[in-house]
């Protein structure tokens, strides 16, 4: 039963000892993101996003929630909206708490006539407080959301260059090409999301796109300083290859990605919660839904995509692919000698062994670390401590 227990899921997410292949079934997950992003991208290209008033242009009216009938309902705005239009409104949102809580009304762009007609229907079906001087109403430029793309574009190019900048220095050229690939990869997925359940993006939405790159990059570094470590000085080693030490590495931060987005995670569920569902506020609810696609897609490109892309970008060096095939060549002969009941340890040199079980203490460290979690404490006390040591008294 114990084994049973040791051997468990989450046993071995905690540990992290590299029971969970990741590396070696990159092809797998490859095909799966592949599909999905070719999903998101056909979405993306046939039909395209939901743009809010903010980037097309419209009229925007404001009025009081409060009435001399009481609140005032967004399903009655929108009928009287379409009795004087003779169309539905883009939106209709209650926004705000209390006092200061109003109704905001986004439509295409309507002539001084309609905006007339408009506040006189709803000032006559819905009376709102302060009668029809308290709905106001403003034209929305186009051009102003389209400032806001230009920048947006500009501040993503500007942090991929810092990024492959930053990690072609503190790692190397192929985890900073991995790291984009997988970045790359959360912006589009997070944008087809949008695109194909419709989302309205705002600006808020595009906000949102630019602050979970900083969540995704993170996660990744994680991962790949462990990368780093376990894979130093691997070319004068036969025990493992590049993709197995890598393998080795996302095993022993998984726990740790999937704690982080949780922790993260919780937060945004809150925003989107509390937000929406209890104030009401539309921007709150672009600015969570983004982060919560982000979030969630970046930490899995983090595990199934940045690193095996390094993995593989790294194997296109012939001094590794080298490396690898001596890796395999030691362990067909270890299975020669054990067939014919030799000694299986025939470590070529001391620093290969010492580098080798210098790993392998750390895997038990953490094996003992996670045992040790649920092991009651047994520092002793201070009485046990002093017990049996000399007192200074003379014995009579």
């Amino acid at each position: 039963m114990a084994k049973t227990k040791g051997n468990g899921v989450f046993h071995r997410l905690y540990v992290g000892t590299g029971a969970f292949d990741i590396i070696g079934k990159r092809k797998r997950w490859y095909l799966i993101f592949g599909l999905i992003l070719l999903v998101c991208i056909g979405s993306i290209g046939f039909k395209g996003f939901n743009l809010g008033i903010d980037f097309v242009g419209g009229t925007k009216i404001q009025m009081p929630v409060s009435s001399s009938a009481g609140e005032i309902q967004v399903s009655a705005v929108k009928e009287s909206f379409t009795k004087a239009i003779g169309k539905e409104p883009t939106a209709v949102q209650s926004v705000g708490t209390g006092g200061n809580a109003t109704i905001q009304i986004r439509s295409e762009t309507l002539n001084v006539d309609q905006v007339t007609k408009l506040k006189t229907e709803l000032n006559t079906d819905l009376k709102p407080t302060g009668g029809i001087q308290t709905i106001s109403d403003s034209a929305v430029s186009a051009s102003w959301g389209g400032e806001i793309t230009t920048k947006a574009l500009i501040a993503l190019i500007v942090f991929l260059i810092a990024v492959a900048i930053f990690l072609a220095l503190y790692f190397e050229l192929s985890m900073a090409l991995a790291a984009l690939i997988a970045v790359l990869h959360d912006v589009l997925i997070t944008a087809g999301v949008y695109s194909l359940v419709g989302f309205e993006v705002s600006p808020a939405t595009v906000i949102g796109l630019l602050t979970i790159l900083g969540f995704s990059l993170y996660d990744t570094v994680v991962v790949f300083d462990k990368v780093k470590e376990n894979t130093r000085g691997i070319l004068g080693l036969t025990r493992r290859t590049y993709g197995e030490a890598a393998n080795l590495a996302v095993n022993q931060t998984l726990m740790r990605s999937i704690n982080t987005s949780l922790i993260a995670l919780l937060p945004v569920l809150g925003l989107l919660v509390i937000g929406v569902g209890f104030l009401g506020v539309g921007t709150l609810k672009d600015l969570a839904l983004v982060q919560l696609t982000g979030i969630f897609i970046g930490a899995l490109s983090s595990i199934y995509i940045a690193t095996p892309a390094a993995v593989d970008l790294k194997m296109r060096d012939a001094k590794y692919r080298a490396q690898a095939a001596r890796v395999l060549a030691r362990r067909e002969s270890l299975a020669k000698k054990a067939a014919a009941g030799h000694v299986t340890d025939d470590a070529p040199d001391g620093v290969e062994s010492g580098d080798d079980r210098a790993l392998d203490a750390e895997i038990r460290k953490e094996k003992a670390y996670a045992a040790a979690a649920g092991v009651p404490s047994r520092t002793p006390k201070a009485t046990d401590l002093r017990r049996g040591r000399p007192t200074g008294k003379k014995q009579r």
